[in-house]
């Protein structure tokens, strides 16, 4: 098939030809991104005919030139619209939505604000060949807080893992303040279009060109960390006031620790965690929440994996993801000397998921493994993991004695489907990894998560959020009754009027053991806060 898109300025057609059999779209897929990035398909300049060297297949859909090049707003929007052929707007081809990705986004340069119009773009379903990959689950929570620390001074930080959904969350709250009157300068460090603004004065002097006067300003900068000494001009514009300034990293660089030392105090952090148990029904409605919650188990939240068909295709995809951390986020980063240390280390976190550790027993355990390290590097790379944000510690807290205790604490991995993806499923341990789930849980509900310890019983979770408190027990089955007085009893010797509930897979309504809640897993994770 031939698709020519004009261009403005009276530039020839662009014309672009993609080869390849209907059930052979992968191959065309590739050709396409191969094309497009050698020949870089339509450039802001953009005043030559750009033609593959691909055979040509089918007939050619000729479509109406643009608006003018430097044009803004709702005129460019409508002509670049129509510079997409429908049936290239219809198509599932794979291929095909490549492609009209591609001419979206070289369509309208930086200066034109095509990261605005290729958002509209995509909410206008323009784009939508990979069914799977487009589909849009808004993320209330997050935008909800965004909404209430809205217009505050301070700088408003996303962080979290790799693939939680930081940018697209971004770009969501971009179109919401849009939609608003707000004035947005939206810059994507990821895209070559702005790689003159990776110099700080150059981002500074960016942003203060495309202030408008008498509205209401919002710098959002996606992936800031890819320019050096970001903070200086971020600083310069705080300090100017009258920006509503949001960020996003993706890696340990934008940690609450350097972020005091970036900022001084000036900013405030925004965890985001990949899907949740409630996102994920909403990516893929089941009436059965318990099917659902087994499939959640092994598939995690890492939304990009769901576009992936077959189990091998997605564990891939989240290996990828897994070796993207430890290699970019942390060896290259901090310049590792044991690498292989890193990854072990990994690897027996997500083994042994909520159990009690330390450096002084990471290490031996390696050391059983015959994996040569010592405390201090392992408690250095214990320290690093969590900066990448692959694990979330929890302290352990003296109920009795209300005093928090150092001496160890558990590792939670920031979503199961790692855990699946590198370990395969070996050893699944149910009761561990529903544990888990309920940690991550609580922390997206914006609670304070500790290991409780009572003399000599451990109540799983103490969860903090402002003035209240709960403890919680996890269980995987309470179908005997010595399991349930099992899981209750360290809760009845609790003497304070906080509430009190085993989590657990009972499969069915909520009910009450001598004022304890049992409420079940899937139901409790399916209803959000």
């Amino acid at each position: 098939m031939e698709y020519s898109v004009c261009h403005a300025g009276g530039a020839r057609g662009m014309v672009f030809r993609t080869t390849g059999r209907q059930e052979d779209e992968t191959t065309s897929n590739r050709a396409l991104w191969r094309f497009a990035e050698e020949r870089q398909c339509l450039p802001s300049s953009c005043h030559r005919v750009v033609s593959s060297s691909l055979s040509v297949v089918g007939q050619t859909a000729r479509s109406p030139p643009l608006a003018p090049w430097r044009e803004r707003g709702t005129a460019v929007e409508k002509s670049v619209a129509l510079a997409v052929p429908s049936a290239l707007r219809s198509s599932r081809s794979i291929a095909r939505t490549v492609l009209a990705t591609t001419l979206f986004r070289k369509a309208v340069d930086s200066k034109a604000g095509y990261p605005v119009l290729l958002r509209r773009f995509q909410k206008l379903n323009f784009i939508h060949g990979l069914k799977t990959a487009m589909k849009k689950i808004e993320r209330t929570a997050y935008l909800n807080r965004l909404n209430r620390l809205r217009g505050i001074p301070d700088i408003k930080v996303l962080t979290g893992v790799r693939r939680a959904g930081k940018s697209s969350l971004l770009s969501d709250w971009s179109s919401v303040l849009e939609s608003k009157g707000t004035n947005v300068v939206y810059i994507d460090f990821t895209d070559l279009d702005n790689e003159p603004l990776k110099e700080y004065h150059a981002l500074h002097r960016h942003v203060l060109e495309h202030t408008a006067a008498g509205r209401e300003n919002a710098v959002m900068i996606d992936e800031v960390q890819e320019c050096p000494q970001f903070e200086r001009a971020i600083n310069s514009l705080h300090s100017r006031g009258g920006y509503d300034i949001y960020l996003t990293g993706s890696n340990a660089f934008l940690l609450s620790g350097d972020l005091a030392t970036l900022f001084t105090g000036r900013q405030i952090e925004i965890p985001v965690f990949p899907f949740s148990f409630a996102e994920y029904l909403r990516y893929f409605p089941d009436d059965d929440v318990q099917s659902a919650l087994d499939s959640y188990l092994v598939r995690g939240g890492l939304a990009g994996s769901y576009v992936y068909d077959g189990d091998q295709d997605r564990a891939a995809y989240v290996r990828e993801v897994f070796e993207t951390i430890l290699v970019r986020d942390l060896v290259q980063k901090y310049r590792l000397a044991e690498p292989t240390v890193l990854r072990h280390l990994a690897e027996y976190l997500m083994d042994t998921i909520a159990n009690l550790t330390n450096p002084h027993r990471t290490s031996v355990q390696l050391a059983q493994n015959k994996i040569a390290t010592n405390h201090v590097t392992a408690g250095a790379y214990l320290d690093y993991l969590r900066n990448a944000f692959l694990f979330y510690p929890a302290k352990r807290y003296d109920i009795h004695g209300k005093k928090y205790l150092a001496t160890s604490e558990k590792y939670y991995v920031s979503d199961l489907g790692f855990r699946y993806a590198v370990l395969g499923r070996r050893n699944m341990d149910y009761g561990h990894a529903y544990e888990n789930l309920v940690f991550l849980e609580l922390l997206r509900r914006g609670y304070d998560v500790y290991v409780g310890k009572l003399h000599t019983r451990e109540i799983d979770f103490v969860a903090v959020r402002g003035g209240e408190k709960r403890y919680v027990q996890v269980c995987d089955d309470l179908s005997g009754p010595e399991t349930l007085q099992r899981e209750v009893a360290p809760l009845l010797a609790i003497r304070d009027g906080y509430p009190k509930a085993v989590i657990a897979r009972t499969r069915q309504k909520e009910y009450d053991c001598n004022g304890i809640r049992i409420i079940d897993l899937a139901g409790w994770l399916a209803a959000g806060d």
